[in-house]
């Protein structure tokens, strides 16, 4: 980007740090991006930019996408967006003039129609022939580093390892003859519905490496649960705001003292060895624990040895069938690797789609406005991260040199939002709705939007998370991080101190 022909279009409501980088900067409001979105794929298909030989041999569904996004002219996107209408055409044309690639991150998917915002950047992509090529194709980036590699494994409500449907007969009967058990027939709850079911349908759970207490919405809610369940275990390296709210705390292993596998977004799978066989205090490898836990609780030896696990993987996962441990030894292999071949396969649907058909449907998708409406005198809050901390903070606040770079919270609002209120950079200020209140000091920058303001979710203190929504996404079950209606007033008095 620096040094090269590509160009770069971010699209965020925020200056984050790469837009410094960017060719064109698109700042929508937030819950919008299908809206943007179908307008590129207007202007691109207006003015005869979609590739048509693609179009036409690897998709199906194209009149109706076409007259479903006529209604998005760049005008009518600029007045839902927020975006100029000339940078909708600028960004259509830049985007459709060659290979094109599409990276996107938690602020297309963390909203009540994150689901659709997925299939609006799909239509996107397939319109100008840019997915089964070689520098082309959508590319979500994981919010942890192995968030690809627990998919693989079948880390989810609704799928067995190879992303096979917990629905399809055939592979449950392929996992059955290598587990000796019958897998569910009917998906299961995502994590914030097995929370919500805490104390009445769920009455024991076994919380690994996630802190909930800090990073699911509206905690008020999520700490009624926590209390109200019979029997709560935590498996973690420190004692986090979720592990006191344990019945049992089972003191793991950090990634550095782990061996295994990690896949990234790419679907290389890598190999990762422990640097240290000493664990301190009375902390055990997760895998030991994972597999004792396993053996008492069931009529079954549990694996724990990395490289017998891996071998199980390749038996249950088609895409894993060809690798064998000793292919991670020196660098990575890709998946998908089929029983038999050479090597992985470098690029996705090159020849057929995962419907192992050599067309897909486009979608048929329309701007739906968020679940959580914006009040008068209210603002929108959306959420994220800043570098010197990650996720809930459960590990990183445990260090000192990154509480130095970053000790606290702050909430960013732009000039003209803190004009109208009496608020000045440094001021504290109450940030609330119905669903909480809490209290943090205000940085007065541009680099928000006017109606937006951001907060991180890395601090217990204040806790973001008291007031987002539980809104999901009806497909996905992802709650709607990214958009939450608030009010923002300076501390004036003592009581609210």
């Amino acid at each position: 980007m620096r040094f090269g022909k590509t160009r770069l279009i971010v699209s965020d409501p925020r200056n984050v740090d790469i837009a410094r980088l960017a060719h064109l900067r698109l700042r929508p409001a937030p819950g919008t991006d299908t809206a943007w979105i179908n307008g590129l794929c207007h202007v691109i298909l207006a003015e005869n930019l979609h590739d048509a030989s693609y179009v036409r041999e690897r998709t199906e569904g194209f009149e109706a996408v076409r007259e479903a996004v006529a209604e998005y002219d760049p005008q009518t996107v600029q007045s839902v967006t927020g975006i100029p209408a000339e940078d909708i055409v600028r960004a259509a044309r830049m985007y459709a003039r060659g290979r094109s690639a599409i990276v996107y991150c938690m602020g297309i998917t963390q909203h009540s129609r994150g689901t659709d915002n997925v299939r609006a950047l799909a239509n996107l992509a397939m319109l100008c022939g840019n997915v089964g090529v070689e520098g082309g194709g959508v590319y979500p980036l994981r919010g942890q580093n192995n968030v690809q590699g627990a998919g693989d494994v079948g880390a989810l409500p609704d799928i067995l390892p190879g992303y096979q449907s917990v629905t399809d007969p055939e592979a449950r009967e392929r996992v059955a003859d290598v587990w000796g058990v019958e897998p569910p027939v009917d998906p299961g709850l995502t994590e914030v519905e097995v929370t919500h079911g805490m104390g009445e349908d769920i009455h024991a759970a076994y919380v690994f490496a996630e802190n909930p207490a800090v990073s699911e919405p509206n905690l008020s809610k999520v700490r009624e649960r926590l209390d109200a369940i019979d029997f709560l275990v935590v498996q973690d390296i420190f004692l986090s705001e979720t592990a006191e709210h344990a019945d049992v705390v089972l003191p793991g292993s950090a990634w550095a003292e782990k061996a295994g596998t990690f896949t990234n977004t790419d679907r290389q799978v890598q190999r990762v060895r422990p640097m240290t066989d000493e664990l301190p205090g009375e902390a055990r490898n997760d895998l030991d624990i994972l597999a004792e836990f396993g053996s008492r609780v069931a009529d079954y030896e549990f694996d724990d040895d990395p490289e017998t696990v891996f071998d199980e993987m390749t038996e249950v996962n088609p895409l894993y069938a060809g690798m064998n441990y000793a292919d991670t030894d020196e660098g990575s292999v890709r998946w998908p690797y089929p029983e038999g071949a050479d090597s992985g396969q470098e690029v996705l649907h090159a020849e057929t789609f995962a419907n192992g058909e050599r067309t897909t449907d486009l979608h048929l998708v329309d701007h739906v406005a968020p679940a959580d409406e914006v009040g008068e005198d209210q603002l929108v809050l959306t959420t994220g991260r800043v570098l010197q901390h990650f996720n809930s903070g459960a590990v990183t606040r445990q260090s000192g040199t990154l509480m130095k770079l970053r000790n606290e919270n702050a909430l960013q609002m732009h000039p003209q939002n803190a004009e109208e209120r009496g608020i000045e950079d440094g001021d504290t200020v109450v940030v609330e709705n119905d669903r909480g209140r809490t209290q943090v000091k205000v940085e007065v920058t541009p680099a928000i939007r006017p109606d937006t303001v951001f907060m991180t979710f890395h601090c217990a203190d204040p806790l973001v998370n008291d007031l987002t929504g539980d809104h999901l996404d009806p497909v996905a079950g992802i709650p709607e991080y990214k958009h939450t209606s608030v009010h923002v007033s300076v501390v004036s008095n003592e009581k609210d101190v």
